[in-house]
């Protein structure tokens, strides 16, 4: 349930700016001045709500909804009831999300914690920092010496910019961030405790101890990348990590020095990837999954959760498994394992169940 003190709404829809969003003829008989208050699940959408409808798990839910309208794919259009209006899309989940940030834009980025609309008291900027205006600053945050930062941007409470990094406009910073050796293009968004441009993980190893590298790279991020809370992304050891435009990166991620991302990528939690590994743009890495370092893996590859890549993945590929290899190889595995597993239970019970012999 949506709490308005948390996310106020700020507009209402009528059924036919939701139509129009979605590029959609209206049905017939429909009343395209029908007001949409609200957005909810199917299961507690009133009159007043648009829902919507794209997986087989909601089925039943979405039979007995009471939703105003239900943006829906092609494949559950005929189960929506009578009195809701079916927006029948491909994109059934794309459009609901533009219409829950028309609702609650509120919800698109990081806020200011204390309703900042300038540097708030309590906060502290270096004075060869350079500001745009309309950057809000919120209180307990350092902003070091010549750093820049762009018109629009939110710097969160405790967050602390290092000097002379360079960050983008209409950037959100969240609270607890540290960024430092890095430029951020605009747009960014960096959710909180979110670690960017710390020493990358080198040491030369050996007998006597392991001597520690200086890490002199830097760490690029491009526009309209989004980093989820408490991820780490260290700076480069010689060159620079970089993470293309678009990227949108989950929780609890590790991205090593001299890693280079590309644009438009998706990486779920928990991933971690070793350095100077390249992952070209497209790809998609399922939750838990670790990249061996010095690797590249392909345009467009998909590797399913909790892998291990231990080799270089071909542009397009899907891969599983530890260690990772293509799908229908890894399926055939599994296969084969479950056969073997199954005819040795069937032995021991065929063993265990004959006449026992006797003295």
């Amino acid at each position: 349930m949506t709490d308005l003190n948390f996310f106020p709404q700020s507009r209402t829809l009528t059924l036919r700016q939701v139509a129009e969003l979605a590029h959609v003829t209206l049905p017939d008989g429909a009343d395209g001045e029908l007001l949409l208050r609200g957005a909810a699940p199917l299961e507690t959408a009133g009159p007043g709500d648009i829902a919507y409808m794209d997986n087989a798990a909601y089925g039943e839910a979405l039979s007995r909804t009471k939703a105003g309208a239900c943006l829906v794919t092609t494949r559950f259009a005929a189960k929506v009831p009578a009195h809701t209006v079916a927006l029948v899309t491909p994109q059934a989940y794309r459009v609901f999300a533009q219409v829950l940030a028309l609702f609650f834009p509120s919800a698109m980025r990081p806020e200011s914690a204390f309703a900042a609309t300038g540097i708030s008291p309590g906060s502290f900027v270096h004075p060869t920092a350079r500001l745009e205006h309309g950057v809000k600053v919120d209180p307990g945050a350092v902003i070091g010496p010549h750093a820049e930062i762009g018109a629009g941007t939110l710097v969160g409470a405790h967050a602390v910019i290092g000097a002379h990094v360079k960050i983008g406009r209409d950037c959100a910073i969240g609270s607890h961030v540290s960024v430092s050796h890095a430029f951020l293009g605009n747009r960014v968004i960096l959710h909180p405790g979110v670690r960017i441009g710390q020493d990358g993980f080198g040491f030369a190893m050996g007998p006597q101890g392991h001597l520690k590298v200086p890490q002199v790279g830097r760490v690029i991020i491009q526009d309209d990348v989004e980093i989820g809370a408490n991820t780490t992304v260290d700076r480069g050891a010689s060159r620079d990590t970089v993470i293309g435009e678009g990227t949108k990166i989950d929780n609890l991620v590790q991205i090593a020095h001299n890693v280079v991302i590309g644009r438009h990528c998706v990486i779920v939690a928990q991933v971690g990837i070793a350095g100077s590994t390249t992952i070209e743009d497209y790809v998609a890495l399922g939750g838990q999954v670790a990249v061996k370092g010095h690797l590249r893996i392909g345009m467009g590859a998909q590797i399913a959760a909790t892998s291990g890549v231990n080799d270089d993945v071909p542009a397009g590929a899907r891969w599983g498994g530890i260690p990772a290899r293509p799908v229908r190889e890894w399926f055939r595995e599994i296969a084969a394992l479950k056969k073997l597993a199954s005819k040795s239970d069937s032995g021991d019970s065929a063993t265990n169940d004959g006449p026992s012999s006797s003295a």
